[in-house]
């Protein structure tokens, strides 16, 4: 199976992890990514008649503790050191932009 990956879609999963690239990174990693995602293709080669999915093979089985209550720090004592503070909560930056390009 011949997988294609534009230019498109590498300059699209670069915006989403706000990495700039130039026209020659967008053709090397075009590239780089084909090989990746084409290699992932040989493993429907591999037969796999009869054998059950496996999502956990190391016997380990998840420890679980009970829910306790515990006293934290009250609200003014962990707001005495913020720099900006509105109404009982902390003040920060937005992390999300409208636009995505940078």
């Amino acid at each position: 199976m011949s997988i294609n990956i534009t230019a498109k879609q590498i300059k699209h999963i670069a915006s989403l992890a706000r990495i700039k690239l130039s026209e020659s990174e967008v053709k090397k990693f075009r590239v780089q990514l084909k090989d990746i995602v084409s290699y992932f293709d040989k493993l429907n080669e591999v037969d796999t008649t009869g054998i059950e999915p496996t999502s956990q093979v190391t016997g380990l089985k998840n420890r679980l503790r009970k829910d306790e209550i515990i006293h934290f720090l009250k609200r003014e004592r962990a707001l005495q050191n913020a720099p900006v503070k509105k109404k009982g909560y902390f003040v920060t930056k937005s992390s999300l932009k409208k636009d995505a390009k940078n």
